[in-house]
C-alpha cells in the first residue's frame, strides 16, 4: 500500500497543497473550516508528515534537549531531578515536541554536546544544575538556539530562567527552629558554585543574624553521602548543636543517619529540617520537616517558556520565581 501524499490530503480536503502544509506546520494563517477539513482528511487517509522534508522547509526538528550537568547517578537518584523532568515531559507532551536527555560534567563532554546542540539537531535547550559561570548558555544563545535555565546560575545573567524562592524557604525553616527555642542551629549548605546553594545559605544567615546566634556551617553537594559527612564535621566542631537545617532532603537524611548513630534523638536532642519535600522525607524516621518546592511546576514553566521562544514569541515574564513553604512533620 502506497503511503498517502500531501497532494492526496489536499484533494480529499478540497484545498490547495499550500493550505495542507500550513496546517501541518501549525501556521495560524488558515481558516477554521479549512483546518478542520485538512485534519479530517489526515485522519481518514492516515497521513504521516515526512519529518525530514518538513525540517528542510521549516528548519525545525520538533526536538528539545534537556541538559543536566550532573552524573547519571545523581539525576536518577535525587527527587529534585525526577520532579522537574516529569513537569517538563508533561508540558512538552501537549506540544508534540520530543525530549532528549543529555548529561555532561567534564569540559570534553560539554564541548561535544555544544557541537551537537548548535548543529541544528534541536529547536531549543533546557539547562538544569549549572555549576559556576558555565559558558554553554551564552554560546547557545549566540548561535541562535533558544535556551531556558532551571535555577539561577552563579556568575551569569541569562535571559530566561525558572527558580524557587530558595532564600525565603531557607529563612522560614530557620525561623521555625528559632521559634522552637533552639539556640545552636547549624546548616549543611549546598554547593556554592550554584545559585540554589548560595541562596539557601543566605536564607539561613538572614534568619540567624537578628538572633545574635553564631553561624555553624558545613558544606555538602546536595547528596545524602555529603550530608552525612557534613554532619560528622559539625558534631566534632559543635557537639552542643541542637538543630540542623540541611539545604536538601538527601543531605538531611544523611545527617539524621549520623545523628542516630551518635545516639542523638530527633527531635529531642537535635531538630532537623530539609529542603525538597520528597517522598523519602515523608517516610523518614521520624518523618522529616522540610521546605516544599514545586519541582513539577518548575519543569512545566521551563518547558512553556522554551516553547514560546521557539515560536518566536516575546516573553512578558522571562524570569519566573516559584513560592516555597514549610511542611511541618515530626523531625522539627
Amino acid at each position: 500500500m502506497n503511503r498517502p501524499t500531501l497532494e492526496a490530503v489536499a484533494a480529499r480536503a478540497g484545498v490547495g497543497r499550500g493550505t495542507v502544509s500550513r496546517v501541518i506546520n501549525g501556521s495560524p494563517n488558515v481558516s477554521a473550516k479549512a483546518r478542520e477539513a485538512v485534519e479530517l482528511a489526515i485522519r481518514e487517509l492516515g497521513y504521516v508528515p515526512n519529518r525530514a522534508a518538513r525540517a528542510l522547509v521549516t528548519r525545525r526538528t520538533d526536538t528539545v534537549a534537556l541538559v543536566v550537568s550532573e552524573s547519571q547517578f545523581r539525576v536518577f537518584d535525587e527527587p529534585y531531578f525526577a520532579g522537574t523532568i516529569r513537569g517538563i515531559g508533561s508540558a512538552l507532551a501537549e506540544t508534540g515536541l520530543q525530549l532528549i536527555l543529555a548529561m555532561a560534567r567534564t569540559p570534553e563532554e560539554h564541548a561535544r554536546l555544544e557541537h551537537y546542540l548548535t548543529g541544528q539537531h534541536v529547536d531549543g535547550v533546557l539547562l538544569l544544575s549549572l555549576h559556576g559561570a558555565d559558558p554553554l548558555p551564552g554560546r547557545l544563545e549566540a548561535m541562535g538556539v533558544p535556551t531556558v535555565l532551571g535555577g539561577r546560575p552563579v556568575g551569569l545573567d541569562p535571559y530566561s530562567y525558572v527558580d524557587m524562592d530558595n532564600r525565603a524557604g531557607a529563612r522560614q525553616a530557620v525561623k521555625h527552629l528559632l521559634g522552637l527555642g533552639r539556640r545552636a542551629i547549624a546548616t549543611i549548605a549546598g554547593s556554592q558554585d550554584m545559585g540554589v546553594g548560595v541562596d539557601r545559605l543566605s536564607g539561613y544567615r538572614d534568619a540567624l543574624l537578628p538572633s545574635g546566634l553564631p553561624e555553624l556551617v558545613a558544606y555538602g553537594d546536595f547528596s545524602e553521602h555529603s550530608g552525612a559527612a557534613a554532619m560528622q564535621e559539625l558534631l566534632r566542631a559543635h557537639p552542643d548543636l541542637d538543630a540542623v537545617f540541611a539545604a536538601s532532603d538527601p543531605m538531611a537524611l544523611g545527617a539524621m543517619r549520623v545523628l542516630k548513630a551518635e545516639g542523638r534523638s530527633i527531635p529531642g536532642d537535635v531538630a532537623v529540617i530539609g529542603f525538597d519535600d520528597s517522598k523519602a522525607a515523608l517516610h523518614a524516621d521520624p518523618p522529616l520537616t522540610t521546605v516544599h518546592q514545586p519541582t513539577e511546576a518548575m519543569g512545566r514553566q521551563m518547558a512553556q517558556l522554551l516553547v514560546a521562544r521557539i515560536h518566536g514569541e516575546e516573553l512578558r515574564q522571562p524570569v519566573v520565581i516559584l513560592d516555597t513553604h514549610l511542611v511541618r512533620r515530626e523531625s522539627a
